[in-house]
This record gives C-alpha cells, structure tokens and sequence, in this order.
C-alpha cells in the first residue's frame, strides 16, 4: 500500500540557513507519529511542507502517492493546526466555523456543530471568540481541524493552552480518530502526549529527524 505521507530526503534552506536537512520520513494509515525537539528545530517547517505551505528546496513530500507542489498544490481530505489558529474575534465559535467551511462546502452546519461537541465546545454558546480562554480557542482549533472529517491531521502543539482535563479529552478525541482509520502527525513539546499517543517518535534537532522509538 501507498503510504499516507512520504517525506523523501527533503532540504529546506532560507537564504544560507538549512533548516531541514535531507529529512525523510513514511507514515502509514490509522497511525499517530510524533515529533518531538526544541523551538526552531524544524518541526514546524517539516509540517508546513507536509500541508503545502512549504516547498522544499530539495527532495520531495507527497500524500497519497502525489507530489505535493507539482501534483497538487495542498493535499486533499487533511486537517491541521500550525502555530495559532486564525479566528474572527467578534464572532461566535460556531460562525467562525460556518465561515471556514463554507470554503470548499463539504460540510453543513450538523457536522460542524458535531465537531464542536466532540472536543468540548457548546456549539450555542454566543461568546465572541475574542472572549475566549486560550484552551477554548485551541478546542476550537481542533474543531476546525477535524470538522470535514480528514483522513489526516497535521497537529502542531494541539494540547497548548489545555487544563489536564482539557488534555485528557483531546488525548481520547485523537486516538478514536486513529481507530477510526486517521492517520496524524502531530508535534508537541509535553513527553506524557507523545508516550501516550504515539505509533512512532521522531526527534528533530536542528533540522534532522531521528526515529526514537
């Protein structure tokens, strides 16, 4: 079978600073990978040319067996959050949301009032965003994420932001999307996260990535 995301021997340099080095990674369906290092180690930009943010200098990543920025310029059916999750602060969650899937009108309002629910979220609550504690705007950042039901998930820091109850619920929202066939990638700087969650542990360190376990 085709891999979910093969990163092959990829090179990101800005200007004279390399920050990705000859990184190559494969991730399988129904799996969780984590990544794990130090800000400005790479894991960001290695998500980032996962989702097509991010052209390689050299190598090549694709999803699903295309090429991503020759193939296709963002792979389909993939959900994520990279650094913070971009709202409109005078408005409610559940229209935040209405306005973000009425891009590719995949989804209506019933499934975006169901991914609200799943990850903690009152769908009726009138709060503005821009009232909203941190650990309710990343929920609402993995609400997003998960609302057009992907097959994979870019995850950068999900837990930011969190209560331990928070964390614990999310734990369980992703490991029931991992049985449910998705395969994410996620990087995050709490080791309990990655020892609970993870398939597979990677560590980048000044942009090459090691598998840990």
């Amino acid at each position: 079978m085709t891999p979910v995301v093969e990163v092959n021997h990829v090179t990101k340099k800005y200007e004279k600073n390399e920050v990705l080095k000859n990184v190559t990674l494969r991730c399988e369906a129904g799996r969780i990978y984590g990544l794990i290092g130090r800000n400005g180690s790479g894991k960001t930009v290695l998500l980032k040319s996962i989702c097509g943010f991010v052209i390689p200098t050299s190598g090549e990543v694709r999803v699903w067996g295309k090429q991503v920025g020759k193939d296709v310029d963002f792979p389909e059916n993939i959900g994520f959050i990279i650094e913070s999750p971009g709202f409109l602060l005078q408005e409610s969650g559940l229209r935040n949301l209405k306005h973000l899937a009425s891009i590719q009108g995949k989804i209506g309002i019933d499934e975006i009032r169901q991914s609200m629910n799943t990850v903690g979220l009152d769908p009726d609550l009138k709060r503005h965003v821009g009232k909203y504690s941190m650990g309710m705007r990343q929920r609402l950042g993995i609400a997003q994420a998960i609302m057009e039901k992907p097959d994979l998930l870019i995850l950068d820091e999900p837990m930011n932001g969190l209560d331990n109850r928070g964390v614990e619920h999310i734990r369980s929202v992703l490991l029931s999307l991992k049985e449910q066939g998705v395969t994410i990638v996620l990087a995050s700087h709490f080791k309990e996260d990655i020892s609970y969650l993870c398939d597979e542990v990677y560590e980048m360190d000044a942009g090459v990535l090691t598998r840990m376990g």
